[in-house]
């Protein structure tokens, strides 16, 4: 009995310990960059709800078809949540069919990139470069023209109904 208690208690530090180590804190990821909005973490945790905080601040994930971003059809703009920066247009939206609403392609000078190594994987971090909020991922499988797929948080991002 004592050897199988032991075998389960370090096998669940093991688990705790890996995702302690993959979970890159905000201010690591983005540690070189400057942004032109710039909060405390004090004033980011009143601006953003607690949900908002960890995904955009802590670069967490939101659950897949949890965000009524996923089902957005109408024309507009999608902007970020943390400075209202225009992100997306509707025009580049398509359904990925992965429970997070995605994109073809950004608004120019809209978001900026960073190599996330986290979980045991290489990915392309996508963050607002206006707040440096974190938004998604981006990878090579989406639909032409550009062969891309910016798989953003929902939570992240407000919409704004209207012309494109």
């Amino acid at each position: 009995m004592q050897t199988r208690r032991r075998f389960l208690l370090s096998g669940a530090a093991a688990a705790v310990a890996a995702v302690v180590l993959t979970h890159r804190p905000r201010a690591l990821a983005a540690s070189q960059e400057k942004f032109e909005v710039v909060h405390s973490d004090d004033e980011w945790r009143h601006i953003l709800g607690p949900m908002q905080y960890e995904v955009m601040r802590r670069e967490g994930t939101e659950r897949p078809y949890t965000s009524a971003l996923n089902d957005e059809h109408r024309s507009g703009t999608f902007t970020c949540a943390g400075c209202r920066l225009s992100l997306f247009s509707s025009s580049t939206k398509f359904d990925s069919h992965t429970g997070w609403p995605s994109f073809w392609a950004p608004l120019e000078h809209a978001v900026a990139t960073n190599v996330d190594g986290s979980f045991g994987m290489t990915r392309t971090e996508v963050h607002c470069r206006r707040c440096g909020s974190h938004l998604g991922h981006v990878f090579d499988d989406g639909p032409k023209p550009t062969g891309l797929r910016y798989c953003m948080n929902g939570i992240a991002m407000n919409f704004t109904p209207g012309a494109v």
